[in-house]
């Protein structure tokens, strides 16, 4: 098993394997009939999941000379959001069809519950993100009618519609929760960032909200938090990612800004030190956090870098 998986994908079709530290890209995965809006890795690192439009594709990572996917789902419109489940049993993906699918990854695979998000006039809203909380037992979305959903899977339900202001909603660009379940954030189109922490079962207790996060962002296209649950960045229309320390009440500590075009998309190191960032200038970077320094640049894409994935876990 391979100690660092990271993988970048865009609008060239193509999804890139590297070696993180010498920057060559040592495996090419072809995805041919659409663009890749998103990328995951299974904690064991041997699967990798991608969505594009309308499909959910799941590849051998241990098997190189493996480039087929080894398993295909389907939206009915474009996969914003993927991500698997601790131990693999099944994975989930958000679409721009208005729904949650969690797929039951056992032979023979299949869809087994379909999540609706519905907007305040009925109609399919939009999904723009999925999380999976910590305890594995519940997603967390965000949709274009500006709401962020807590789904239980135990009782197959919404538990919790949390909505941001009580002003006109903006849509949720994206959504991240903490390792311990401490924090949960959501960064919304008009670069307006929210988080919450639990109050109970089932509650949620709004604890920050900044207009336009302090920082001169545009538009919010990704928020994370780190394995230590100390850091979250946010990636912006404005080419830069920002870095912000919840412990010291969500300070901005770092603005990296290397890149030339929009940031989509961050992932953390598994020790909080590292963030691999994905950008539309071509490139993906991988920032030291300490020193805010880009330490590596991951060029060979011939169009924008919207997604990457980083696994570099001993587990």
């Amino acid at each position: 098993m391979a100690a660092v998986v990271l993988a970048t994908a865009g609008y060239d079709h193509k999804i890139r394997f590297w070696e993180a530290s010498s920057r060559v890209c040592t495996r090419i995965v072809r995805y041919p009939d659409s663009q890749v809006n998103c990328l995951a890795i299974s904690q064991d690192k041997l699967y990798m999941a991608a969505g594009g439009h309308p499909h959910v594709r799941i590849f051998d990572v241990a098997n190189p000379s493996n480039s087929s996917p080894i398993a295909e789902f389907s939206h009915c419109g474009n996969v914003t959001a993927v991500g698997f489940q601790h131990d693999r049993s099944w994975m989930f993906s958000g679409s721009e069809d208005g729904t949650v699918k969690i797929w039951d990854l056992r032979a023979p695979p299949r869809c087994q519950r379909t999540y609706e998000m519905l907007g305040a006039d009925g109609r399919p809203s939009a999904c723009t993100s999925v999380t999976l909380h910590p305890r594995q037992s519940e997603l967390v979305t965000g949709d274009h009618a500006g709401l962020v959903r807590v789904w239980d899977l135990a009782a197959d339900k919404c538990s919790a519609e949390l909505r941001p202001t009580d002003g006109e909603l903006s849509p949720i660009r994206s959504v991240a929760i903490a390792s311990d379940g401490s924090s949960l954030v959501a960064g919304t189109n008009d670069a307006n960032l929210y988080a919450w922490r639990p109050s109970g079962s089932k509650h949620f207790e709004l604890e920050h909200a900044a207009h336009e996060d302090g920082s001169g962002h545009t538009c919010i296209l990704k928020c994370s938090i780190s394995p230590d649950a100390q850091l979250l960045v946010t990636t912006s229309s404005d080419k830069t990612a920002k870095v912000w320390s919840i412990a010291r009440g969500w300070t901005l500590e770092k603005t990296l800004a290397q890149h030339q075009r929009w940031v989509w998309d961050a992932s953390f190191s598994a020790d909080s030190a590292y963030l691999v960032t994905a950008s539309s200038d071509h490139s993906a970077r991988l920032w030291d956090l300490q020193s805010g320094a880009a330490i590596r640049y991951y060029s060979g894409h011939s169009l924008a870098v919207t997604c990457c994935a980083l696994n570099d876990s001993s587990t």
